[in-house]
């Protein structure tokens, strides 16, 4: 996208009131005990400050009156600078933005639906988004400064934030929230979306009850952890499950649920618990079920051997633009762990651990679509065969920007087919083919290969 003009000139009654705010602010901090105030919370706080600012107001000689919103807007702004985000507080409560983009004090954007914008938000300097970043980091026990300008952490809703502080940002201090929606969506909603069909949804759903290991791929933001999110959620309610995430994210409503989370190493560079580590130690806790929510390195050959060793249904996402990329990458992680292996023993380990492969897009105009449903079929020599069931046809862009597509059944039958009836799921014979074509296809038309 291409970016906006630098921030726009400031009002100057918006320079009075942030002069006002400033003045407010430093007064409070000199006559509230802000220790005591966090511990009555928020809402008696509120009550309080209200009382001190109206005192502040009647004793200080202020150049415009102020009405009673002004008041309480004022008010409003001094309390997030001391218990929140400063003036990000006002989009972490609109729950149409996905993604906070801070690029510096003055330049700040968000994402709604799918696309960036620009927004009229900004910190006084970059003193001031620097406290805001410290308040977030040190609140999870980290830090960030000219020795450690670089750091992950998670916010009390368990949204994730990037900070990144000169001398590696050059322009000044950066920050990147990616929101945490704490209403799950539910494949209804997605179907709503036009993310996916009926009969794909089905299939997909069908896959999880008869234990299929899936594997989910896709750029950033293309929606992953959402599918993930919502294929988790057929899991039966009998079922254990153990959840493996770098940063926690997924919302299962099973009663039988153990979440384990990554750890970061301490200011002391120790302490640090890998994902490859949580899942060797899943093994060992009887799980029916594991999802390890992002697979990034070495961890992928321990999932790998999970998938091949009886823990059947698991599921997993990755980074990449295609299931060919996505089977690419899965290789070149299990070679991180340092094992040796020939290419052909990791492409067997695929090939017998993930029977299907999900692709995920972001359109331009924003929406996200499951572009490719595929099916790994096996090998030929020292190549994967891969045939996709449903793919879904850009046809062009309307002129208000709406991506023209649609969805279609390759018309070929899946080898797992047979697997799932065996296990109760029952399909038409229809689901797998377009109402053009007179019948299914032969297993094995129209497939794809991976390899060197």
């Amino acid at each position: 996208m291409m970016r906006a003009a630098k921030a726009t000139a400031v009002s100057p009654e918006a320079k009075v009131m942030a002069e006002i705010k400033t003045g407010i602010h430093r007064k409070l901090l000199e006559r509230l005990n802000l220790a005591n105030l966090e511990a009555v919370g928020r809402e008696e706080a509120m009550a309080t400050i209200r009382e001190v600012i109206q005192d502040l107001l009647h004793a200080e000689r202020i150049p415009v009156a102020l009405n009673l919103r002004e008041r309480e807007i004022l008010a409003q702004d001094i309390l997030d600078e001391i218990f929140g985000l400063g003036p990000l507080e006002a989009l972490m409560k609109d729950p149409e933005v996905s993604d906070i983009l801070v690029n510096t004090h003055d330049d700040v954007w968000v994402e709604r639906l799918g696309k960036l914008y620009k927004t009229d938000v900004r910190f006084q300097n970059d003193r001031h988004l620097l406290q805001v970043i410290d308040r977030i980091v040190s609140g999870v026990g980290r830090r960030i400064d000219d020795s450690s300008p670089m750091v992950d952490a998670r916010l009390p809703d368990h949204s994730r934030v990037n900070a990144i502080i000169p001398p590696l940002a050059v322009d000044g201090p950066h920050l990147s929230i990616r929101r945490f929606k704490l209403d799950v969506l539910s494949g209804e909603d997605l179907l709503k979306k036009d993310t996916l069909t009926p009969a794909m949804l089905k299939v997909l759903e069908g896959a999880v009850k008869a234990r299929l290991n899936i594997l989910i791929s896709g750029g950033t933001g293309a929606g992953k952890t959402t599918l993930l999110n919502v294929l988790s959620s057929r899991i039966p309610g009998n079922e254990r499950i153990v959840t493996i995430e770098d940063s926690a994210e997924l919302q299962l409503r099973q009663s039988h649920v153990v979440r384990l989370e990554a750890r970061p190493p301490n200011v002391e560079g120790k302490g640090e618990v890998s994902v490859r580590s949580l899942v060797i130690n899943s093994l060992r806790m009887r799980p029916d079920r594991i999802i390890v929510g992002e697979v990034r390195g070495s961890e992928a050959v321990d999932m790998l051997q999970a998938m091949n060793t009886g823990h059947d249904g698991s599921l997993t996402t990755l980074h990449a633009n295609t299931p060919r990329d996505a089977l690419n990458r899965l290789g070149t992680m299990v070679s991180m762990a340092n094992l040796n292996l020939p290419d052909r023993a990791i492409r067997q380990q695929i090939v017998g651990g993930i029977q299907i492969v999900i692709q995920l897009s972001r359109l331009p105009d924003g929406t996200r679509k499951i572009v490719s449903v595929s099916e790994i079929t096996g090998m030929e020599g020292e190549v994967i065969t891969m045939q996709d069931l449903f793919v879904y046809e850009r046809e062009g862009i309307l002129e208000d920007g709406t991506v023209k597509g649609r969805f279609k059944p390759t018309g070929i039958r899946p080898k797992f087919a047979d697997l799932l009836k065996a296990r109760g799921v029952e399909f038409d014979g229809a689901t797998f083919f377009d109402v053009g074509d007179s019948a299914p296809k032969s297993d094995g038309s129209r497939g794809r290969s991976w390899g060197p």
